[in-house]
């Protein structure tokens, strides 16, 4: 193992993985206070997003990084899922009181506040859990403690010391091939003679259809393209144009699948709140939840055939294997 304190002039794997995992790091930690106090959603939502990323920056990075125990991705993965829990429940609060509520006729209304009154509850009860994973002692506090030793003494792995534009595409390529391996791609396809392409003008019920049948493929493509959207971004300042217009991709991928996954989450929030059958939801409830779904599943079909085009996948390994210098 080799050991290194921040060097000024970044240039190798493990220059740049210090750099990365700080960053996170530090972004994660200034919302604690905010979160705890429990008055601005968004901090929640920016401690949630800063976990992820550093999670990923520690998985990214980690040929190179040599981390104690307790700050290993493991741990960062139990807290950010506690966050995401909250989180979760406020994501269904705005689209309840924001888009489907003021949709509904008034007839359907006091279903929305049956719900928004069983969400209080739950999400009372989950905070609690948020403030305890987050109090002296617990193992978030540890997991800080773990990284600021580190950061005050670093350890490596010997590949730390490779050049980073000599590395990257053997860290970026493996994560980008799983992604577009991944068999969510073919889900809603058919296939003539030799090429394969999204099935075109499927009516709602279809589309219904192929999310019941599989809907868990397509999000788990959704949680993989999140991976990998933060994996890539983690490195923009090495390529140009063409390497951020396939990070906007990703993204596109990312939410377009999140906004259908989101409102089958929400039917199935409102059964359990309701205590009914998804079925037996109000009928202009349960049209705009499917509405929701179709209309992404359209703009789903765009990047989905865009991907399913060899060219475009060639570009995509070309273009990562042609980083363009160091940052200044």
């Amino acid at each position: 193992m080799m050991t290194s304190n921040n060097p000024k002039k970044p240039n190798t794997l493990g220059d740049w993985a210090y750099i990365a995992v700080e960053k996170h790091f530090n972004k994660t930690i200034k919302h604690e206070a905010e979160v705890l106090k429990d008055q601005d959603p968004e901090a929640l939502h920016q401690m949630r997003v800063g976990m992820r990323r550093l999670r990923t920056a520690v998985t990214g990075f980690a040929p190179a990084l040599d981390l104690p125990p307790a700050a290993q991705e493991r741990q960062i993965g139990k807290i950010a899922r506690i966050l995401g829990e909250l989180r979760d429940l406020d994501v269904l609060k705005e689209a309840l009181e924001n888009k489907y509520k003021a949709a509904l006729p008034k007839s359907e209304q006091k279903v929305i506040n049956t719900a928004l009154d069983y969400l209080e509850t739950k999400r009372s009860e989950t905070f609690k859990l948020v403030k305890k994973t987050l109090e002296v002692k617990s193992s978030y506090q540890k997991l800080k403690q773990a990284f600021q030793d580190w950061f005050k003494e670093p350890k490596y792995q010997v590949t730390a010391q490779l050049p980073i534009l000599e590395v990257l595409p053997d860290l970026l390529l493996p994560e980008i091939g799983e992604f577009l391996l991944h068999p969510g791609w073919l889900v809603g396809v058919e296939t003539n003679e030799t090429k394969i392409r999204p099935k075109a003008n499927l009516n709602h019920q279809e589309v219904e259809e192929q999310l019941h049948q599989q809907g868990e493929m397509l999000h788990d493509l959704r949680k993989q393209a999140k991976r990998v959207r933060y994996q890539l971004e983690l490195f923009t300042d090495f390529y140009g144009e063409t390497y951020a217009a396939y990070c906007q991709d990703v993204k596109k991928v990312q939410e377009i699948l999140g906004n259908i996954q989101d409102s089958m989450v929400l039917g199935e929030f409102l059964t359990e709140a309701l205590q009914t059958e998804k079925a037996k939801l109000p009928e202009t409830l349960s049209k705009e939840l499917a509405e929701t779904r179709y209309q992404a599943w359209q703009e789903w079909q765009v990047l989905q055939a865009r991907y399913l085009n060899f060219p475009v996948r060639q570009g995509f390994h070309k273009e990562l294997l042609q980083p363009q210098g160091l940052p200044d």
